[in-house]
């Protein structure tokens, strides 16, 4: 569960908001549902979700201007957006892609079409959760398999291992605090020590190193753990 693809969905019709909740938990994503741009923020700053589907014509705060600030922020910059839209004028599809949308979909839209841009844009971002095969140096990590291999040798982890090392693959070279993997590999829904944290990771490493290859995971003191 703590691996499901996190998609949030900022959209003031509420039919429209639940029809697109409902297909998106039918295709196995885990879903947060915003009904204004305040909250839609709020939703971003409280649980980083993976993919943001975004309405542009919204009372108060337009999509435009949720799209802007979520995009001027480091830390929130990298999430797609796909914004929606009744406007399909070129000259608004421009404006929405240059405030910084990775997609533009105009309303009325196919559903199944809508999906597939969104799995397209996860496959940017979390390429594991679509099946992607993932290498790093002379790892190879299957995620429809389950296998992972070293040089050529089968290492056998376990599921939270297997989540922990998923996860340093899909952005080597990015540093993760502890609580920040808390909720990619155990979830926000349950409760664990970080220094639970430092135990996997330590089991990790000892899985990694087993046939003599040296270690790739750092320990960045202060802030957390990066592949690379």
């Amino acid at each position: 569960m703590a691996q499901q693809p996190h998609v949030l969905i900022v959209e003031d019709e509420a039919a429209q908001r639940e029809v697109l909740a409902y297909n998106l938990e039918a295709e196995g994503f885990r879903v947060t549902r915003a009904e204004n741009g305040e909250e839609g923020l709020l939703c971003v700053d409280e649980d980083t979700p993976d993919v943001i589907v975004l309405d542009w014509m919204m009372p108060h705060l337009s999509g435009i201007e949720v799209c802007r600030r979520i995009k001027m922020r480091p830390e929130t910059r990298g999430i797609p957006i796909i914004m929606l839209s009744a406007r399909s004028e070129e000259v608004d599809m421009v404006r929405g892609l240059e405030t910084g949308a990775d997609d533009y979909v105009v309303k009325p839209y196919s559903v199944s079409e809508l999906m597939a841009r969104v799995r397209t844009q996860l496959r940017r971002v979390r390429p594991a959760t679509v099946g992607q095969v993932l290498t790093y140096d002379d790892i190879v990590l299957d995620s429809e398999t389950h296998r992972v291999t070293r040089a050529e040798n089968p290492l056998k982890l376990g599921p939270t291992e297997f989540r922990l090392l998923t996860t340093f693959m899909e952005k080597p070279g990015r540093v993760w605090s502890r609580d920040m993997l808390l909720d990619r590999v155990w979830g926000r829904d349950i409760y664990v020590d970080t220094r639970t944290v430092d135990v996997h990771v330590g089991r990790l490493r000892k899985i990694l190193t087993q046939h003599g290859g040296s270690d790739p995971l750092r320990t960045v003191r202060g802030a957390g753990y990066a592949l690379g």
